[in-house]
């Protein structure tokens, strides 16, 4: 799996003192960024070529202000124009959240679904669970 480690921001935090639910999300799309750099390795968003599908997220437990967090990263099914990304937050080795993220390669000219190319298919599998 990916790892990548995130410093709580102060403003991150709500009233009750914890991690505000709808920071998971962007925490969770920031950690993705290994793999978009598949589809564009650039990031060129001119030539953006996924969009997001669903996603969805289970928090487990509070997320506090200290110590970091983890996201550790890995695909959970690759189909022919989609794959499933499953993610899960850490904070002080305990699980705080979990979830999934379907990501579709898309053709903005067609408008459609376009097949994942299979170099990039094999590039995905080596992050498989």
């Amino acid at each position: 799996m990916l790892v990548e480690t995130f410093d709580v921001r102060f403003y991150e935090t709500d009233a009750l003192k914890h991690v505000s639910n709808t920071v998971l999300v962007g925490w969770f799309e920031a950690a993705r960024f290994p793999i978009f750099k598949l589809f564009t390795p650039e990031l060129d968003l001119d030539n953006w070529p996924l969009i997001l599908a669903n996603y969805h997220v289970d928090f487990l437990q509070q997320i506090y202000m200290a110590p970091a967090v983890s996201v550790k990263t890995g695909i959970q099914k690759i189909g022919n124009s989609s794959f499933v990304v499953y993610q899960e937050l850490w904070q002080d080795e305990n699980l705080k959240a979990k979830g999934t993220t379907t990501l579709v390669h898309f053709d903005y000219q067609s408008q459609r679904s376009a097949k994942i190319p299979d170099d990039i298919k094999a590039q995905l599998a080596a992050f498989s669970l």
